[in-house]
């Protein structure tokens, strides 16, 4: 049975463990890609990269190109009730907040193709 990390740094480190994070890399690039959002995670970035540089695009995204924000949450298929329940006062904590939750969806993605 599929249960998210309470954070981040734990989701990276589980699906390090689990021999899954270049899984999780693909993932996420064939995601953004799909949303017209290119990145490129390489095999050779590492969980701490990338959860800076994510973190940072999703940072620019809301800032920038919120209908490419919201188009990407729809593409990932974050849901839409835990994106309402985040308080949207600091951009910053938001979009960590948002981070978490779209490595969240990619991590569970990514686990039950594994899985099932």
């Amino acid at each position: 049975m599929f249960v998210a990390p309470i954070n981040t740094d734990l989701l990276l480190q589980e699906a390090t463990s689990q021999s899954l994070y270049v899984k999780l890399l693909a993932q996420i690039n064939k995601d953004f890609n799909l949303a017209n959002e290119a990145i490129d995670f390489p095999a050779s970035t590492s969980p701490m990269e990338l959860k800076i540089q994510l973190h940072e695009k999703i940072y620019r995204l809301l800032q920038y190109k919120f209908a490419e924000y919201l188009n990407l949450l729809y593409i990932i298929d974050v849901a839409e009730e835990e994106v309402k329940k985040l308080d949207g006062s600091d951009l910053v904590a938001l979009s960590e907040q948002v981070c978490y939750l779209v490595l969240k969806r990619e991590w569970q993605k990514v686990w039950f193709k594994n899985n099932y």
